[in-house]
């Protein structure tokens, strides 16, 4: 239940230690500038290839892609193939705006494409639109939990790399007690959501 996770540890932070201000803010791309030059403490996410080398980097949970649509849509009432599912309309998520992927890669062997009507920048927005339509949206299973409720959720009928979600910091806030109090708080939400 990902989304419950930020109000149990906001309510945590407040209670062992009174004062300090939580800002979460969209990271806008995959490089790691923001953690070198210290507007940002902490990330979570998953490692790339544009992750700065200096960049320590610490697994939390490992997540995979599930598909959903809208209560009462067709795919939820009969067994998903990945003929069916690929025939449906798509919405995809890209924060840099691509079509192309996971999901269509592992789509190729079997000679389909997929249909995408329309790209969003995040995971929400995906599932908005899929509940109000009949759309199908792909996203994390874990990292989605709440934001799915009410809604019909299918595992992938193809196989897709699993989501290795990690805690990203500068290597110059190793030592700071603070910031090992902070990480911390972030894995011990994290394990609770296993």
């Amino acid at each position: 239940m990902w989304w419950s996770v930020p109000v149990i540890s906001i309510a945590r932070v407040g209670e062992q230690a009174p004062g300090v201000r939580l800002c979460f803010v969209q990271k806008p791309n995959r490089e790691s500038t923001s953690l070198r030059d210290g507007t940002v403490d902490l990330e979570t996410g998953v490692v790339g290839n544009t992750m700065g080398p200096e960049v320590r980097a610490q697994a939390l949970f490992r997540d995979r892609l599930v598909g959903v649509v809208r209560l009462g849509h067709p795919l939820s009432q009969r067994e998903i193939t990945p003929a069916l599912y690929a025939s449906g309309r798509h919405v995809a998520v890209s924060r840099r705006g691509l079509d192309q992927g996971p999901i269509d890669e592992a789509l190729q062997p079997f000679g389909l494409v997929r249909e995408i009507v329309t790209i969003v920048g995040g995971f929400s927005t995906a599932l908005a639109l899929a509940r109000a339509s009949d759309l199908i949206a792909s996203v994390p299973e874990r990292h989605t939990g709440n934001l799915r409720a009410g809604m019909h959720s299918f595992p992938l009928p193809i196989a897709t790399p699993e989501i290795t979600v990690s805690l990203l910091w500068h290597p110059r806030l190793d030592a700071d007690p603070a910031h090992r109090w902070l990480r911390g708080q972030v894995r011990d939400v994290c394990a609770a959501i296993r």
